[in-house]
């Protein structure tokens, strides 16, 4: 198996490429001349960002002195990744932590393995880990975003709920038909 660790990284940060609605996610970490790049899905990155900030949030309320209460101004980050985009695995499983002897967060992304391979695992195919150590200010820097990367997507309908595309859409409150009022995002039935 092999465990890419950042402990910690020069830089940890979430980004995507091509345009809203056919973007590609990416989780990447570099630190002394190494870089890992690992592919997602857009809900793994809104829940990552999600729980890390609730783990902060929790930590910070339990009395965690050295957890920011939000994002602090030096450690923003919103530069693109870093080429060459190589995607080294494809994220499956996400955990956290909360390692209180260092006072950092925890993050592991895991390999997804195939399905025929989950209740069989090889023992020559272990799959891929990226282990990262981060200050509780640089992962409200992610978090941040993260969020805001998520956020840039295209914009919901009106009245589905639905991510609109710029060619159309088709809404099912219209009972399926192209509303001009619901395309351009103006409501109505």
């Amino acid at each position: 198996m092999p465990v890419f660790d950042y402990d910690p990284p020069e830089r940890f940060v979430a980004g995507a490429v091509g345009q809203p609605g056919s973007r590609a996610f990416f989780l990447q970490a570099r630190a002394q001349g190494r870089l890992t790049t690992v592919g997602l899905e857009k809900f793994q990155v809104a829940a990552l960002a999600d729980r890390l900030d609730e783990l902060l949030d929790e930590v910070l309320r339990r009395g965690g002195l050295q957890v920011p209460a939000a994002a602090p101004a030096a450690l923003t980050d919103n530069d693109p990744l870093d080429a060459p985009i190589s995607e080294d695995f494809r994220v499956g499983t996400m955990a956290l932590a909360w390692d209180a002897d260092a006072a950092q967060v925890v993050i592991e992304a895991q390999e997804a393995v195939a399905e025929d391979e989950e209740f069989e695992p090889s023992s020559l195919s272990e799959p891929a880990v990226l282990r990262v150590h981060i200050s509780p200010g640089a992962a409200r820097a992610f978090t941040k975003r993260a969020m805001a990367l998520v956020a840039a997507g295209r914009p919901p309908c009106p009245l589905c709920g639905q991510p609109l595309d710029a060619a159309g859409h088709i809404c099912v409150r219209l009972n399926g038909y192209r509303g001009s009022s619901a395309s351009q995002g103006e409501g109505g039935e």
